[in-house]
Order: structure tokens, then sequence, then C-alpha cells
């Protein structure tokens, strides 16, 4: 299985958050998920908001397209980001889909 799969032109991924790093960023694959580091704290949804934010950042769309479907109180997450377009090189390898 891959961590991204297409459903019509939005990509569903499967992600695996690990709060509180030094930094934002995507940090390979942990299982059938793709791994995101955050700055930002579990607390308060802020973990939450940074993903979404992260994941438009990346993908090139605005912050209202990317929605967690599954998994807001856990670190395993399900994320649709509605309308994303192609998908860049570097992330196909990552998320295995186009």
């Amino acid at each position: 299985m891959t961590a991204g799969r297409r459903d019509g032109q939005d990509l569903i991924l499967e992600v695996r958050v690990q709060p509180r790093a030094s930094r934002s960023e995507f940090a390979g694959v942990h299982g059938d998920r793709v791994r995101v580091r955050l700055q930002a704290p579990p607390v308060d949804g802020r973990a939450n908001a940074a993903l979404v934010e992260f994941l438009a950042e990346a993908f090139g769309v605005p912050r209202a397209r990317v929605t967690i479907e599954h998994g807001l109180a856990g670190r395993d997450k399900r994320v649709r980001i509605r309308a994303a377009g192609a998908v860049a090189v570097q992330m196909k390898a990552l998320i295995g889909c186009d």
C-alpha cells in the first residue's frame, strides 16, 4: 500500500505526525504513511493547524483545500487535498502516486 492515492482530482494522504520537532519537514515513510515532523506542540489543535498549513504550502494549494478527515486526536491521520493538481517528482517517490 502507498501513502497517497487519488480520489478523482483529490489526493488522499495517510500521514504519521511527529509534533515538537526542531523544524517542520517531510521525514520519509513510516510503514504505509508519509512521516511529517512539525514544530508545533500537540495542544489546542496547534499541530493539526500546522499540518494543514505545511501540506498546503508543500502542494501549492490554499489551506482551505486541505482537510484532516480522520485522526484529529492522534498521530496517524488521513488528509484530503482537494484539486491537488500534479504532484512534484520528489513527492511522487515519497507518497507513491501521481
